[in-house]
């Protein structure tokens, strides 16, 4: 994985919905999804993220829309997957708002060439930091920082810690963190969560700083203030 970059997926066929998702996990992504363009913008905002792939052609608020939206909010890479391949149509959908435009039907291979393609130029106009609080990780030099004291984290560490800042305060569940971070390969029975999260802590808080990472017993963790 390469510090799970954040991908919301707006597209109202729950098929299509299902296979995007999958093949774009199994690509080292974190995908959320929404079913119209009212749900991927509500999406959005609860938490920006790092790419938008969006149909153009859905009920109620079409694709252009939530192009235009995003637009005058922030410059979040948009690819547009649509149906219609006349080059109007392509300018159309650019000058709304997209910075790509994908005609259906495609081959996976290209979606994600596209896709790592916008990430790329994203990262050439800023550094990928996430922070939470005193906390920041660089995700390009996969360091973590906290109160002006630098971590250096295993591949792993990295992982979970990148996971878990893309959520804050938000509950997650063992099963959701092991399928993410170690792609299924354990399952809750394990104890390879706890022990990570242990070194993590033993980490983040070798300064005397407050915790972050905690346990919901019987669920998982969250990272939130105290």
């Amino acid at each position: 994985m390469s510090g799970l970059p954040d991908l919301l997926v707006i597209y109202d066929d729950p098929r299509i919905t299902s296979m995007l998702r999958r093949a774009l996990r199994a690509e080292g992504y974190d995908v959320r999804t929404a079913r119209d363009g009212t749900e991927g913008l509500a999406r959005a905002h609860e938490r920006q993220p790092d790419l938008v792939v969006v149909d153009w052609m859905m009920p109620g608020m079409d694709g252009l829309e939530v192009c235009r939206r995003l637009r005058e909010e922030s410059d979040i890479p948009i690819l547009m997957l649509t149906a219609r391949d006349e080059t109007a149509d392509r300018v159309q959908g650019l000058d709304n708002g997209a910075d790509d435009y994908l005609v259906k039907p495609f081959e996976l291979d290209e979606l994600f060439a596209r896709v790592r393609a916008l990430l790329r130029r994203r990262e050439g106009r800023e550094r990928r930091v996430l922070q939470f609080g005193d906390l920041a990780l660089d995700l390009t030099s996969r360091i973590a920082t906290r109160g002006g004291r630098t971590i250096e984290l295993t591949t792993r560490e990295f992982e979970l810690l990148s996971y878990f800042l893309r959520h804050p305060r938000e509950v997650l569940t063992q099963d959701q963190i092991l399928e993410r971070v170690w792609e299924g390969q354990y399952d809750a029975e394990s104890n390879v969560l706890h022990v990570y999260v242990g070194y993590l802590r033993n980490k983040l808080e070798a300064g005397h700083e407050p915790r972050l990472i905690h346990t919901v017993r019987g669920v998982g963790y969250v990272v939130r203030e105290r």
